[in-house]
């Protein structure tokens, strides 16, 4: 079984060994994406201030911009105060944060009222994905 450090001991994981992250621009404070962190994943990041992320579809970890080239450099990693979720503050290279080559995840906006309701695009696409995963 692998040593983590004293202060992992922090970090309530769910049942499956995961903690929810958020990764913040550390300038503008715009939120770029939520993924999942093991706890492998949360000490190579604390360890080399690169995001590492837990895969649920891979089942592995993934180091952000290992296809894309899009990393990013954590500034501070934080815990929150159940200590269940997990916020980095990041610098996102080459601008583009989501997997369909927008700045951030968070790119759609819930505009109209009532039944007229609907989600709408507010963020272009900076780069075809098809173009960023080949």
């Amino acid at each position: 079984m692998t040593q983590h450090p004293d202060w992992m001991a922090d970090v309530a994981f769910d049942k499956d060994g995961l903690v929810p992250a958020i990764a913040q621009d550390a300038e503008s404070g715009q939120i770029m994406m939520v993924a999942w962190m093991n706890a492998e994943a949360l000490a190579e990041t604390a360890a080399t201030q690169r995001a590492v992320y837990w895969s649920r579809s891979r089942s592995r970890l993934w180091r952000k911009g290992e296809e894309s080239g899009h990393t990013q450099t954590v500034h501070e990693l934080r815990l929150d105060c159940d200590g269940d979720v997990v916020l980095l503050k990041i610098t996102q290279h080459g601008g583009i944060a989501c997997h369909t080559g927008r700045p951030s995840c968070f790119y759609r906006q819930l505009q109209g009222e009532g039944a007229q309701s609907a989600w709408q695009i507010t963020d272009p696409v900076l780069k075809d994905p098809e173009l960023i995963y080949k």
